[in-house]
């Protein structure tokens, strides 16, 4: 069973930049599409940006140009640099996986994420 561990969020001001971690553990997570999610109170789970086995990615219109999926299969870990932070970025930030091979790598579908970390908090002040 894999077990994601997410971890880098903390508080920062506006402008500044946190860079998350996601640990896999018991999975060999690089042949499968990945991605990091977000929840900000109130509000739905929404994508951020995935990546797929090949290294493409996709991410939110919000944060294209300041966000930046990336993975080290060496390391089984995924990150996601999140520079020039605002605080509408505030939210818990999930890391999750596909279990297998699907047919897309898609933001837009959770369902097809199987494999969820705890979440770490993510806060800008302004």
């Amino acid at each position: 069973q894999a077990q994601l561990e997410e971890s880098g969020g903390g508080s920062v001001q506006a402008g500044g930049s946190l860079r998350l971690s996601c640990v896999v553990y018991g999975y060999s997570y690089s042949r499968y599409c990945m991605g990091w999610f977000r929840q900000a109170p109130g509000k739905e789970r929404e994508g951020v940006a995935v990546m797929n086995n090949d290294g493409g990615t996709s991410y939110a219109d919000s944060v294209k140009g300041r966000f930046t999926i990336s993975k080290d299969n060496a390391k089984n870990t995924l990150y996601l640099q999140m520079n020039s932070l605002k605080p509408e970025d505030i939210a818990m930030y999930y890391c999750a996986s596909q279990p297998r091979t699907y047919s897309r790598c898609s933001r837009y579908y959770l369902r097809d994420f199987s494999y969820w970390g705890q979440g770490t908090q993510v806060t800008v002040s302004s």
